[in-house]
Order: C-alpha cells, then structure tokens, then sequence
C-alpha cells in the first residue's frame, strides 16, 4: 500500500504540469486579449501592455515563467541598499527569480494590485464550506435513504425515494436554486435571499441544499443497487446461516461491500462540489472560487485562470488518491 501511495503521488507531478501546459496552450489559441475592449487602443499603450506583463517575449519563455512560479520561483524586481529597484541599461526593470515554498501564480490582470494566491486564499474557505456542508448532506441523507430503500425492496417507501431520486436528477440546479428562493424568501420569508454570512448561517441553507440535491439522488441510487447486488450473494446468506443478527448481518458484511460503488462515486463528486459551484455561487451571490474562475475565463486572466485550474486538477487527483486508499480498508480482497 505504502508503494502504491508513493507511485501515485509521484505521478501527480507531471499530471499537473500536463494539465497546465494544456491549460496555457488553449488559452494562448483562444481569439482575443485581456486588454481588449470596445474602444481602438493606441498601437503604443498595446505595446507597453504587453511589455508590462513579459507577452512581447517568445512562447517558451513566458511557459518557462509559468512552470518555474509553479514550482515557487517568484519572478521579482532586484533592489538596492536603498530598497528602490533597479533599472538597466535599456530603461527597464532588472528582474531575478527567487524560491518560497509554495507556488506563485503571479498577479491577476483583472484585479490589479491582487495576487493569485490572495485571491486563492479569500475565495477557498467560501467553496470548502459550501462544498463540504453539500458533501455531508448529500452522504447521510442519500445512504439513508439508498439503504432502507434495498432493506425494503419494492415497498412504497422504495417506490417513493426512488422517484424523489430521479426528480433530484432531473431539476437542475439552476432551477431549482431560484425556485427555493421564490419559495423561503420570496413567499414565506423564512430565510435569506442570498449573500454570504459565514458558518454557520442560515445564508447557507439554501445554497447547500441546491448543490447537494443532485448528489443526494445519485448516492441513493448507488447505495440502493450496491446493496442489492450484495444482499443476494452468498457470503450474505452464509452469515445469516450462522446465526448472525439482521444488524450484524447489515452493518458487518451488506454496507461494506455495498457502499463501494458510492466511495467510488464520492472522490470526483467532492471534488466538483468544491470547485464547481459557479452556477449556484452566481444565484446566491457566495464571493465563491466559482464567480472568480468564470470572470478570469470571460476576461483572459490567464494567472487567475492557471492557478485556479492547477488547484482543481490537484483537488481530483488527490481525492481520488484518498478513494483508492478508502477501497482497500473497506473491501479486504483489494490490495495493490
């Protein structure tokens, strides 16, 4: 197991920088600029543009840049004895590269005067909270409700979760986020329209509950199924010929191998639901990563866009690291 965690976290590496050269190539192949706008902007401020933020340099050196700040080489002025920076010879800045131990994205185009990773820090807590909040609801309501559903085969209650199941996957979210605020707010004026009001608070009930009601159904269609599968097979009904209780039976050898399907399922899906909260951020006006990564994609803030891009592939693959390790602890015929 300790190899096999080593290998995958050794593979990280040049999964991300894969993903990031992509990254870079399509946004350098995408029509337009960040400068661009509706007015004619004179041929020399367009030149000092692009002189400002290195684009006047050959492809590979300003990808260079990028892969290096990847790394935590922050790319930045030198100085005196006297803290002013240095100007050479052909009138522009002297720069150097120096390490920190984290990366550098660099400075945002559309928000001057912010760094990526500032942006990173104040915006994370705000999907990680929504996110995990979504995540803990969708796996307790749709275990629950997938188990007593295969316990209860073809009973009404079955019937009854499985078509809530399918109405959860079918209204989309941004549906069904504006629906529950013309209901609680707008009519009963049971809870806050929108914005965000930190944790806990009533503010995030409604965001919570809309980002989670899709996952709510699929967990309880894959918990329902594996459970199924698993209370037909034969180990099952040599642990209930053995005198077992129904409890132990259940919770010792239904749920163990039952519940794969749903851990399988719940790497990818908490990696959406903290980074793919742009629709329902945009609803309940949540000062979200989502809201900053479609503005970066609508303004060509290629830092903004990278840095946002290199945590999300990150999140996945490190969430589908902690699904392959949580496979081999709860079905004991796995290994690798």
């Amino acid at each position: 197991m300790l190899r096999f965690i080593i290998r995958r976290l050794l593979i990280m590496i040049p999964t991300v920088l894969i993903i990031i050269t992509l990254t870079w190539g399509l946004i350098r192949l995408a029509p337009g600029n960040f400068y661009d706008s509706e007015k004619n902007i004179p041929e020399a401020i367009v030149k000092n543009i692009r002189a400002k933020y290195g684009l006047d340099q050959p492809w590979y050196v300003q990808y260079g840049r990028v892969i290096v700040r990847l790394f935590g080489f922050q790319y930045i002025p030198v100085r005196d004895e006297n803290g002013k920076e240095v100007v050479g010879s052909n009138g522009q800045l002297v720069m150097k590269y120096e390490w920190h131990p984290y990366p550098d994205f660099g400075d945002s185009l559309k928000y001057e005067g912010q760094s990526v990773n500032r942006i990173l820090a104040t915006t994370l807590p705000v999907s990680i909270t929504l996110g995990l909040l979504a995540y803990i609801l969708a796996m307790i309501v749709g275990l629950i409700t997938g188990t007593f559903a295969a316990l209860k085969q073809n009973s009404k209650f079955d019937y009854a979760s499985m078509a809530f199941a399918m109405l959860g996957i079918s209204v989309p979210n941004f549906v069904l986020g504006p629906l529950l605020v013309l209901i609680f707010s707008l009519t009963l004026y049971w809870l806050p329209p929108a914005r965000w009001g930190g944790f806990p608070s009533w503010n995030l009930l409604m965001p919570v509950l809309t980002l989670s009601a899709l996952y709510m159904a699929y967990i309880a269609r894959l918990t329902r199924s594996g459970m199924l599968e698993v209370l037909r097979a034969d180990y099952v009904r040599t642990a209930r010929a053995k005198g077992l209780s129904e409890k132990q039976v259940i919770f010792r050898h239904v749920m163990r191998g039952g519940l794969l399907p749903v851990i399988s399922f719940s790497g990818p899906a908490l990696a959406y639901l903290i980074t793919g909260t742009v629709v329902v951020e945009q609803i309940f006006a949540l000062p979200g990563l989502g809201n900053f990564f479609l503005n970066a994609n609508l303004s060509r803030d290629e830092p903004l866009i990278i840095g946002i891009v290199a945590f999300l592939s990150l999140a996945i693959l490190v969430f589908n690291l902690l699904v392959d390790i949580a496979y081999a602890f709860i079905d004991p015929r796995i290994r690798y």
